[in-house]
């Protein structure tokens, strides 16, 4: 896709100003869309409301080193807030079309249904949803083949992935283009199946409320709780992957502490699933017989091994926790 083709937002919420952010930085002109009814006086004060706190993340994201302060007003200028009145022009001339309205089905499909119909055939459509399937609205879609979802983490404008979703009637061109158009602009896109929840969603949902439960079962206070999750967990899967650090630590592990855990607890929810179970039967534990849920065969795992600890100690000087060696 060429650098300069424009991408319009339908929607001037919040999720329309984080992707603005993103895509301004990256050089491209962003259209945010109002898709909403208003006088000329109301219009003016959600444009200067959306351009006021673009600024302020621009200058936040300045003073944390990001840029140089003095290109926040170039950057800040190739984001317009565009009345609903000039949408046709402002989703025609588009490439992609990133939809963030309020989390209701039927508003959605609404508003995608007109959307698509102003944009003709061409603009590629995504909706950023967090919880809607996207063969749940892509019928109302003017060719909903160029239709996908695109679930954006907030926030946008600093959350590297993107969540992406394509449907049964999804161009697989279409989903290319949309990780290639994402990649080139730092992000990170993942494809997954149209299922709830996502990749991740679905887990955090798990994590959070576990972490809840064991508030309520008096198992640690919260602030313990939370320096655990900050200083245990999220060290460890901010360098490895979930099922990388299954395999890291070997399948077996986890198989014997699932049955563990589900009779101890007495609770079926920590029961492994059938992969778990075929993968021990198989050998495919891990980095100890070279395949796991990923395959090591052929990998210097000496090497590889090195690398993920040395990314260990770089979160640790992250944290302010490497310490000199006493002596």
């Amino acid at each position: 896709m060429n650098m300069h083709q424009p991408i319009a937002c339908l929607g001037a919420g919040r999720m329309g100003r984080g992707i603005a952010v993103v895509f301004a930085y990256a050089g491209y002109p962003v259209k945010l869309v109002d898709f909403k009814p208003r006088s000329a006086e109301d219009f003016r004060r959600l444009e200067a409301e959306a351009r006021s706190e673009i600024s302020g993340v621009l200058g936040s994201l300045a003073a944390f080193g990001m840029f140089d302060p003095a290109q926040a007003e170039t950057i800040l200028s190739r984001v317009r807030v565009v009345p609903e009145q000039d949408a046709q022009d402002a989703f025609s001339s588009a490439s992609v079309i990133f939809e963030g309205v309020p989390e209701v089905l039927d508003l959605k499909r609404e508003a995608l249904a007109r959307a698509s119909e102003l944009a003709g055939p061409s603009p590629i459509i995504a909706s950023t949803t967090s919880t809607i399937l996207v063969d749940d609205i892509s019928g109302a879609v003017a060719h909903p083949e160029r239709f996908l979802n695109a679930h954006w983490l907030n926030p946008a404008y600093l959350v590297p992935l993107v969540e992406m979703s394509p449907g049964r009637r999804t161009d697989p061109d279409v989903t290319a283009k949309l990780k290639a158009l994402l990649e080139g602009i730092g992000k990170v896109p993942v494809v997954c199946a149209a299922k709830p929840g996502y990749i991740v969603p679905r887990i955090q949902s798990l994590a959070m409320n576990e972490a809840a439960r064991m508030v309520e079962e008096g198992v640690a206070s919260p602030e313990d709780l939370d320096k655990a999750i900050k200083y245990g967990f999220g060290f460890r899967f901010a360098v490895l992957g979930m099922l990388e650090f299954i395999d890291w630590g070997g399948g077996d592990i986890l198989y014997y502490a699932s049955r563990y855990l589900t009779k101890a607890l007495d609770d079926p929810r920590y029961a492994s699933p059938d992969i778990i179970e075929r993968n021990m039967e198989a050998g495919h534990i891990g980095l100890k017989t070279r395949r796991g849920f990923l395959n090591y065969e052929g990998m210097d795992v000496d090497a590889y091994r090195a690398e993920r600890l040395k990314a260990f100690v770089a979160m640790l000087r992250h944290f302010d926790l490497v310490r000199p060696p006493v002596v």
